[in-house]
């Protein structure tokens, strides 16, 4: 019964890194932008978060908004490719991903801030629900986790009720037809690209700042690419995101539950469950979900104004 309540308690500290990651590429990919560039840009939010936290004497506050900035102004080199060079979106996914990497590594050690600890937040018990029995230790989190909910129902609302998520929509439905209509379709794919990287610079901070509490190289671990898959799972849904993100988070948070417990299971076989998971995920979208009406119709198509579809 301890473990099944401690499980419970940790799944989403352990869900809103995927949840705040594929919530930011979904954002970019509404308007026409294949994003795969997740893993890069949550280690540029991992470690300019610890980087923040360790050079403003501990504020976490900082640390999450300086992530958040330093990873959108890092996506503006992806703008740069995809919208004014119109190199392939794929290619330069891939780019940014390696780019980050070799980034993050050579300046975590220049800065000397691998295996520095921070303060990061406590736990903040959500009165009365943290009373409840069995599940009362699922609303003992921090404020992130109590957040998160909150800036995925803004999203929705942007998206889904607003004039500029119609326009957001039409970019990436037909840029073309959005064009004549007189929306910059540039200026709206630049600011995506910024605000989603933002989200994932904010879910690279959560890892290193909130549940690590320290920056190690390369310390994301395959979850940009699982973000990635999640959208592809979520069918572009943001509260489908959300449940997907929540179903990760219960594999993970399982791990070390299953070692504290002393049972037994191969390393790697254990290190490989998500991505197995993963891979499952995507045969079963594929097998229910063979039409492509959910996906933005211009996904991964280059804008060039003069060219009519």
């Amino acid at each position: 019964m301890t473990m099944l309540i401690s499980w419970v308690g940790n799944i989403p500290d352990f869900a809103v890194p995927f949840a705040l990651a594929a919530l930011g590429l979904i954002l970019i990919e509404r308007t026409g932008v294949l994003a795969l560039g997740a893993e890069g840009l949550m280690l540029v939010g991992a470690l300019s978060g610890i980087g923040a936290s360790l050079m403003t004497g501990g504020s976490t506050v900082w640390a999450l908004i300086i992530a958040m900035i330093a990873a959108a102004v890092v996506s503006q080199l992806f703008a740069l490719m995809v919208l004014v060079m119109r190199i392939n979106q794929v290619i330069s996914g891939l780019a940014l991903v390696f780019f980050c990497q070799g980034l993050t590594g050579l300046l975590g050690t220049l800065m000397n801030w691998t295996n520095k600890p921070v303060q990061g937040l406590q736990a903040q018990p959500l009165w009365p629900l943290s009373e409840l029995p069995l599940v009362g230790k699922l609303f003992v989190q921090n404020p992130v986790v109590y957040l998160t909910p909150v800036i995925f129902l803004l999203a929705v609302l942007v998206l889904n009720r607003t004039v500029l998520g119609l326009r957001v929509r039409a970019v990436g439905e037909n840029p073309q037809a959005a064009d004549a209509a007189g929306i910059s379709v540039l200026a709206y794919r630049c600011a995506a690209i910024a605000a989603g990287s933002a989200l994932i610079g904010l879910a690279g901070a959560y890892i290193s700042v909130l549940s690590t509490k320290m920056w190690v190289a390369d310390m994301i671990g395959g979850r940009g690419w699982i973000a990635v898959a999640l959208v592809i799972f979520a069918r572009w849904a943001p509260w489908k995101a959300l449940a997907g993100a929540l179903l990760f988070g219960c594999i993970e948070a399982l791990i070390p539950q299953m070692a504290a417990s002393g049972i037994r299971l191969p390393q790697y076989f254990v290190f490989m469950t998500p991505y197995a998971v993963t891979l499952g995920v995507m045969i079963w979208v594929a097998i229910v979900s063979r039409d492509n009406n959910s996906q933005p119709g211009a996904l991964g198509e280059p804008f060039i104004r003069e060219e009519r579809r």
